[in-house]
């Protein structure tokens, strides 16, 4: 074979470009470590563009008694908010009590206790609703007199991997899309690692450290490197959801209970449409090949018409999407499985850590601890610095986080529209919700809309195209309208097409 085309040598090697890899790459590059991270697909391709994109304690987590997940989750929430306050906002959320739930006052006992187990400055706290006059109780059957009310938070969950990993890369880090590692091989000094991407050939790697957050492929890549030792403590959990066009007006989310004891969101989702997820369901197939079943669609349909007074049916889905999530192996049913994380360091020889299991609301401390371990074995003494910084457009009132940014996001996102107003506001506004403080990167040079240069769809401009491909590793029609943006849910279907015909009339250069 022959030799590879380009070598690189760091500290860490990281496999895995979904949530988790980029976390660990954004903390490890912020202490001064030389990083590489290298993703088989697109950042968030997989499991972390298919979340129901919520950051939250997970009310239902309590009664698996769960304390310490739901506290770690619960404390993180408004470390996010403040962090990246374009693509994350505070959320209410509806539970209408229905009759054979549990009692009310059990009900309230535990939101109470959520309300209690972490401090909230942003977030206001639960309560109980009467459905007859609050906005929430219109669209459901009148049967639902009663009800709760609590707060959360929201995400764009693959902008979040993709902020994650420009954060890494400004500080250092080299993110390698398209890149799949081949061959991974433990010296006796250091890791050897061979990746092949099309753009470039071979890359070979040289790394102290790896680590293996590769997802649903992580037992896989751990059995194949170390044999004797690897290969288990993880289950995959299907979960699907389905978009249906709006149906309800109220900007707050509902939370169903199914009397199978799933929990079921509806939740308004890019202003014209509603989510509805998630299922769980054991998974044995493909990891690259996952889809909702018929069976499915009609278990969400059926679960929210029996809240909602117009009924759901599966003609109404104008789009679906499903991710397998890679948890710890636990033995519990597949709606019980624990989402909280494991660590496994493999010291015998160079060192690698594996990552089993998380939630995408506690991938930062997921990180930090990671990165702990990282600094300890190859000798770093700086410590965690992501709890007070901003993540990539997050600036909106300076360098560091504040509840300002959250709670007067609309009034700055106005004063941008007024300072691009030969844009239409709406256009500024999506902006300021996709890109924060980097939009003024994305519009650096340009006074007016004949700048912005070719409008490829109605809304994409080339400047956009451009932007996401320079600085944001979109490659693909797919990678810009279903992850760095849902515009696609709101373009003709035809718009893809024409989009990818478009990057391939215009290769990229650097």
């Amino acid at each position: 074979m022959a030799e590879p085309q380009h070598i690189l040598d760091c500290d860490v090697l990281i496999i895995g470009g979904g949530i988790n890899g980029a976390g660990i790459a954004r903390d490890a590059a912020g202490r001064g470590l030389s990083v590489v991270l290298c993703e088989k697909d697109d950042l968030a391709a997989h499991t972390s563009s298919a979340s129901t994109k919520l950051i939250h304690g997970g009310l239902r987590y309590l009664e698996y008694y769960e304390f310490s997940l739901v506290r770690k989750a619960l404390i993180e929430r408004e470390v996010l908010l403040r962090a990246a306050p374009h693509i994350m906002w505070p959320l209410r959320f509806v539970m209408p009590h229905a009759p054979g739930q549990r009692p009310a006052w059990m009900i309230r006992a535990g939101l109470f206790l959520y309300d209690q187990l972490a401090r909230r400055e942003l977030l206001p706290a639960s309560a109980g609703i009467n459905l007859r006059r609050h906005a929430a109780g219109k669209p459901l059957k009148p049967e639902f007199e009663r009800g709760f009310i609590y707060s959360d938070g929201w995400v764009d969950d693959a902008r979040l991997v993709v902020l994650n990993a420009i954060d890494a890369s400004e500080k250092g880090a080299t993110i390698l899309t398209q890149a799949v590692c081949t061959k991974l091989e433990r010296k006796a000094a250091d890791w050897e690692a061979t990746l092949f991407k099309p753009s470039c050939g071979q890359i070979r790697v040289n790394a102290r450290y790896v680590v293996n957050a590769a997802g649903p492929w992580t037992a896989d890549l751990l059995h194949a490197t170390l044999p004797k030792e690897g290969g288990g403590h993880l289950r995959l959990i299907k979960g699907s959801h389905i978009i249906v066009k709006r149906i309800f007006e109220h900007d707050n989310a509902y939370i169903f209970q199914h009397q199978d004891g799933r929990i079921v969101f509806a939740i308004p989702y890019e202003g014209e449409f509603t989510l509805i997820g998630t299922t769980d369901l054991d998974y044995h197939g493909d990891a690259n090949q996952v889809a909702i079943g018929d069976d499915e669609i009609a278990y969400l349909c059926q679960l929210a018409s029996q809240y909602f007074a117009k009924p759901i049916v599966p003609a109404d889905v104008v789009w679906t999407y499903s991710g397998v999530r890679p948890l710890v192996e636990d033995g519990a049913d597949a709606k019980a499985v624990t989402r909280d994380y494991r660590l496994e360091i493999d010291s015998h020889g160079p060192p690698i850590l594996s990552v089993f299991g998380g939630k995408i609301t506690t991938f930062r401390k997921l990180a930090e601890e990671a990165v702990d371990h990282i600094a300890r074995a190859l000798d770093k003494h700086q410590g965690g610095w992501t709890h007070n910084a901003c993540l990539p457009g997050g600036d909106l009132f300076g360098a560091e986080p504040c509840n300002r940014s959250v709670l007067d996001f609309d009034s700055w996102s106005r004063a941008q529209q007024a300072r691009y107003s030969w844009l239409p506001p709406q256009l500024v506004a999506r902006y300021c919700r996709t890109y924060g403080t980097r939009l003024h990167t994305l519009l650096a040079g340009r006074a007016d809309l004949a700048a912005m240069g070719e409008e490829i769809a109605p809304g994409l401009y080339e400047a956009e195209v451009e932007y996401q491909r320079r600085y944001e590793w979109a490659r693909s029609a797919q990678d810009i309208l279903w992850r760095r943006t849902k515009l696609g849910l709101h373009l003709p279907p035809e718009t893809a097409d024409r989009l990818q015909d478009w990057l391939n009339a215009h290769p990229l250069t650097r």
